[in-house]
């Protein structure tokens, strides 16, 4: 039995429609609400309405389950604790194998804040003695128009991310990814780092030339100043600590650790990973806010 969280979602539900019909797995969908669950003939729904805060439920959720493919939880400010908490879980309910989804260069020390959330939960999951293969993986392809805002008849994406760059991943290959691990209980992924990443590492530069092609709108790249970009932000409402990720997220393309670029997707997939053109042709609703 294989449990999959955050099923509801543009990374799990993918996972879910590649698992369904599979002789050999049989998937539990944990979600907040069963009414949302996706319809998948032979799997079972556990609905857990507080989520990762809630051990217990997510305890009784995961009991029976061999391998859970644990998705890391939506941001927010308690979120290193929900994943300690849904770690403690899945080791309380004798779960023998958990697929994690981390990103690309969590440490400690990571310049962007929310990868140092991820390496407090790979520790621990090493921790709790579970097998443990861990997916690292790039910033999603889809974001790249999501960088941008519409603004006198093209899109312009203004970022303190200097000239860095990023080998942004299609959430498709990394469903693919997910798939083949999940798939393969053999010892050789055990205790496994795999860095899930694009083809290539584009610039901002790249990123804007790459939605001009594909929206046939005028796209550019503004270079920030920290401060700027915090200027800029401040006014959306949002708290700090949420400002303080994206911007470090961009800090971190300008520091180099977002820039590695690996064979995973090829590897264990067979086909080759997908370029953001490629995803964001296949994905028109990714860039939808940008025609107006």
């Amino acid at each position: 039995m294989i449990a999959v969280t955050g099923c509801t979602g543009a990374l799990g539900r993918r996972v879910v429609d590649r698992l369904a019909g599979r002789d050999d797995v049989r998937p539990r969908l944990v979600v907040r609400d069963a009414a949302r669950a996706p319809r998948v003939p032979g799997a079972e729904v556990a609905a857990v309405p507080a989520g990762y805060a809630d051990g217990p439920g997510l305890t009784a959720a995961l009991t029976g389950v061999h391998t859970l493919y644990l998705v890391s939880a939506a941001e927010a400010e308690d979120r290193l604790q929900q994943h300690l908490t849904a770690v403690a879980a899945a080791a309380a309910a004798g779960v023998q194998r958990v697929v994690y989804t981390s990103f690309l260069g969590a440490a400690p020390d990571a310049v962007f804040t929310l990868a140092r959330q991820h390496a407090a939960t790979e520790a621990a999951l090493a921790a709790t003695g579970v097998r443990t293969t861990v997916l690292r993986h790039a910033m999603y392809a889809d974001f790249v128009p999501f960088f941008a805002v519409a603004e006198d008849g093209r899109a312009v994406i203004a970022a303190p991310a200097d000239d860095g760059r990023a080998s942004f991943v299609s959430r498709d290959d990394l469903a693919d990814v997910a798939a083949a691990v999940l798939g393969d209980d053999s010892p050789a992924l055990d205790g496994a780092v795999l860095d899930v990443t694009g083809p290539e590492a584009l610039s901002l530069d790249d990123a804007a030339a790459v939605l001009a092609e594909i929206t046939g709108r005028p796209a550019v790249y503004r270079r920030q100043t920290v401060a700027e970009a915090w200027a800029t932000r401040r006014p959306s409402g949002h708290p700090d600590w949420e400002i303080e990720g994206w911007v470090t997220s961009y800090r971190a393309i300008a520091a180099g650790e977002l820039a590695r670029v690996t064979d995973v997707v090829p590897a264990l997939t067979g086909h080759p990973a997908r370029t953001v053109a490629e995803h964001l042709r296949a994905h028109p609703e990714d860039w939808a806010h940008l025609r107006s």
